[in-house]
């Protein structure tokens, strides 16, 4: 999940979630992605479409080999956890992190994809243990020790590392034909909203709101990347990459660049909304509060490379067509 600072993984650990994904606007789920994610994939026994052994080779992270398809998988990344359960893979998962709140079938256990426990991770007896990041607890050697294949899959950075990601899960878990559907399907629907959405008459700007003390995501992040795709000016872009593409701006700085739009990804973790919003010192002088273009986003939903990133660029889509309206 995208790492941010301290303040805001606090902030997102009292939702029971690291930033880690259903969309307040009123908007249904999708059919592609959503009726994926809940619709049983095969049974454990089934084949698959892959063939083993098979190289892994994610994007930023060692290559790994797979001798044969795992059936007992540990997921410590909620997103990744979300893919799982789209290709169909979910009878191989016999534990998630606590922060996996979605598919709510899921196994949760109290396990932590943040500090990673190989003696409670072993506890679930895993052939395959898939991890955001292993720089510092070395849990791929300790694993290996007995024999179990650690994946790393870093946060995606853009959406085609997404889409490569669906796959690569897909390949790993002996459902290769899936995975690769997932991510073909996910792009086409994905491309069709921003295609149908009218382009606004003139530039809008927005603010994407990650915790009430204003840290925010700049145009290089994976979240910023969504809102290019209509062409929307981020205020956060001239603070550069502060915190890794996360900075923190002040209340000031906010008043001053009055966003046209709005996104509060801070709904869950922290309660906010549009009348929070307008309650703050001179925020209901703003475009977005006075013209009613506050959104508020779920916060898993506006955070994770799964295939629900197809709910946030509805989202977005709408406050798009709503604003040009």
């Amino acid at each position: 999940m995208f790492r941010l600072p301290s303040t805001r993984r606090k902030a997102r650990g009292r939702a029971a979630g690291v930033l880690p994904l259903l969309i307040l606007l009123g908007v249904t789920a999708l059919t592609g992605c959503a009726e994926r994610d809940q619709t049983p994939g095969p049974s454990g026994d089934s084949p698959g479409s892959g063939t083993f052994p098979v190289e892994l080779r994610p994007e930023g992270a060692p290559a790994v080999t797979l001798e044969q398809r795992p059936e007992r998988i540990v997921s410590l990344s909620p997103s990744t956890t979300e893919v799982l359960y789209a290709v169909g893979a979910g009878p191989q998962v016999v534990a998630v992190d606590s922060a996996s709140t979605f598919p709510e079938h899921a196994p949760r256990t109290e396990l932590s994809g943040l500090n990673l426990d190989a003696e409670g991770i072993l506890a679930h007896d895993p052939d395959l243990v898939i991890v955001e990041s292993d720089l510092e607890s070395k849990l791929s050697e300790a694993l290996a020790r007995t024999g179990t294949v650690t994946l790393v899959l870093p946060a995606a950075t853009t959406l085609e590392s997404a889409y490569d990601q669906f796959e690569l899960v897909g390949k790993a878990t002996g459902r290769e034909a899936e995975g690769a559907d997932l991510a073909r399907d996910t792009k086409a629907q994905i491309d069709k909203i921003v295609a149908d959405t009218p382009e606004p008459a003139t530039p809008l700007s927005y603010y994407h709101e990650l915790d009430p003390t204003y840290y925010t995501v700049t145009s290089d992040t994976f979240i910023g990347q969504i809102y290019s795709l209509f062409e929307l000016r981020n205020i956060a872009d001239d603070s550069g990459g502060a915190a890794g593409g996360y900075p923190q701006l002040s209340a000031e700085r906010i008043l001053q660049a009055d966003p046209d739009l709005i996104f509060l990804a801070d709904t869950n973790c922290c309660g906010q909304d549009a009348q929070t919003v307008a309650a703050r010192p001179g925020w209901d002088t703003l475009s977005a509060v006075e013209q009613d273009r506050v959104y508020a986003l779920d916060d898993d939903i506006a955070s994770r490379w799964s295939p629900r990133m197809v709910d946030l660029v509805h989202a977005v889509s709408t406050a798009v067509a709503e604003a040009n309206g």
